[in-house]
């Protein structure tokens, strides 16, 4: 198998193909005028604080104040900056004091494994993209998927596996809430602004890594689901479990973890811990709103989320971000990596030379052909994404039945694809043509959650109902490829439509 990253620089624009076996499987792209904040690190000041909505609003010096939920604000770091010292026990116990319980014990390992995710580039990503899922969610569904969001003014979903009402939507007692007007909180961005809104904050802060995602506040070991064997669990507990340069704090170990040496390990473990010092050395120091830590770009999260053992050649046409793109590798990776970093300095474009650029305009389509001869229609929408399987030119002698599921058994790994390459997220219908025979509903929703499971976004996925429909949520924490690349028409405003006089 044949797996290769290109990345096509222009003038304030990076775009990033990510190429399986000469066909195009994934795609982010990150423009200058619309750089995301996701995964960055806010020392902000409450600026409103409206109960009925079970919300903060905070300044965090972006043109719109981010929206905070009173219940995710229960970490000691909003209270007692001078006590941050990485994280420091007198914040831990003015917290354990605060809500009247007992302190936490060492770093242990959860009784249920997690898993996490982080977002993709654009940011892995951050969502997560990544592979991070804060303990706190272990049971909790897969968002929004994850969800990402809070009050319906918010977008919808669950922001790392919390609901509208916050982390407390099983609907256990309120919390005291501890926020005043003018308090400085440290926050992190886990949704970007959207349209009028803000983005969406959190104090359950985290710094990603390659192999381990570090969790300043949360005393506990978890392994992503991902990784099956119990020896190989175990081991990977047990080397994080003796990082003795961590005085608190807790990590989630990402699925790439899975066979790698303990040196290694301990590398991103310390890289992480590190970044998180001079998070707390900032927050004393700078006044709100301020930034204190900011993800790195697009051309850095492909290194630290995609440069992996499988990956065969990494492919760049600009001369300086190559020499950028070699220092992370080298940084991150090591330098017998460098070998399989490339320039690229040919007349076509890079995306044309490697017969992807055809696809990657394919992906802007209302309509997406199959093999076959049928096709499948995506309209997104402000709240919902309808995807609408259709047979079109199909012919066959089978059964209606079976010409109904040969089609949607090739629709719903390349349903799953263009979520994927167009980033679409929140609610998702997909009305799949009808079935009959349970088996047959059953084989095509295990395909398409196999390729689901490609994400790097969290999904969740309903089963078909007796309409043929199937409910499904996709993580959304920043823009859609399709809104970075185009604009509203000034004369239909988007119905795609003319009005004939």
């Amino acid at each position: 198998m044949s797996r290769e990253i290109l990345i096509h620089v222009a003038d304030g624009e990076r775009r990033v193909a990510i190429v399986e076996n000469k066909h195009l499987d994934d795609f982010y792209i990150e423009i200058d005028r619309h750089r995301s904040s996701l995964g960055n690190i806010y020392k902000g000041k409450v600026e409103s604080i409206l109960p009925s909505i079970n919300g903060a609003f905070v300044n965090i010096g972006q043109e719109r104040n981010g929206f905070l939920y009173l219940t995710d604000a229960d970490h000691p770091y909003v209270q007692d900056f001078d006590n941050l010292n990485g994280p420091g026990t007198a914040a831990q116990g003015f917290f354990d004091k605060l809500l009247n319980r007992k302190p936490k014990a060492p770093l242990v390992a959860p009784p249920v494994d997690t898993e996490g995710n982080a977002p993709a580039p654009g940011p892995v990503p951050t969502p997560e993209a990544l592979d991070v899922t804060k303990p706190s969610d272990a049971a909790a569904p897969k968002p929004e998927a994850p969800a990402s969001s809070g009050p319906s003014s918010h977008g919808h979903g669950r922001g790392r596996g919390r609901g509208r009402s916050g982390r407390d939507q099983g609907g256990g007692k309120d919390r005291p809430v501890s926020l005043k007007v003018g308090q400085e909180v440290l926050v992190q961005v886990e949704k970007d602004p959207f349209g009028t809104k803000g983005a969406r904050l959190t104090t359950h802060l985290s710094i990603p890594g390659r192999f381990v995602v570090y969790m300043p506040y949360d005393k506990h070991i978890g392994v992503s689901q991902k990784i099956e064997s119990v020896e190989e669990r175990q081991r990977l507990r047990d080397i994080i479990r003796a990082c003795d340069f961590v005085k608190d704090g807790g990590f989630i170990i990402r699925t790439v973890s899975a066979g790698q040496e303990k040196e290694e390990l301990l590398n991103d473990a310390r890289f992480v811990y590190e970044k998180w010092q001079k998070v707390v050395k900032l927050a004393k120091e700078k006044k709100a709103p301020a930034i204190i830590y900011q993800e790195g770009d697009i051309i850095w999260k492909v290194v630290r989320d995609f440069f992996r053992k499988e990956v065969t050649g990494v492919h760049i046409d600009s001369k300086e971000e190559h020499e950028k793109l070699t220092k992370y590798v080298e940084s991150l990776v090591g330098k017998p990596a460098l070998k399989k970093v490339h320039y690229y300095g040919g007349e076509a474009s890079i995306f044309e030379a490697h017969k992807v650029s055809a696809e990657l305009d394919r992906i802007y389509d209302q309509k997406v052909f199959l093999k076959t001869g049928a096709y499948i229609v995506i309209e997104p929408t402000e709240g919902v994404t309808v995807i609408d399987v259709n047979s079109g030119r199909y012919k066959t002698s089978a059964s209606p039945e079976d010409a109904a599921f040969n089609v949607n058994i090739e629709a719903a790994p390349e349903i799953a694809r263009q979520l994927r390459l167009r980033d679409l997220g929140g609610i998702i219908v997909i009305d799949f043509i009808d079935m009959s025979r349970e088996d047959h509903k059953r084989k095509v929703l295990d395909v398409l959650r196999v390729e689901l499971a490609k994400d790097l976004s969290k999904t969740e996925v309903n089963k078909i109902s007796s309409l043929g429909l199937v409910e499904m949520t996709r993580e959304r924490a920043g823009k859609t490829i399709e809104s970075l690349k185009f604009a509203e028409c000034p004369y239909c405003h988007g119905r795609g439509r003319v009005k004939i006089d």
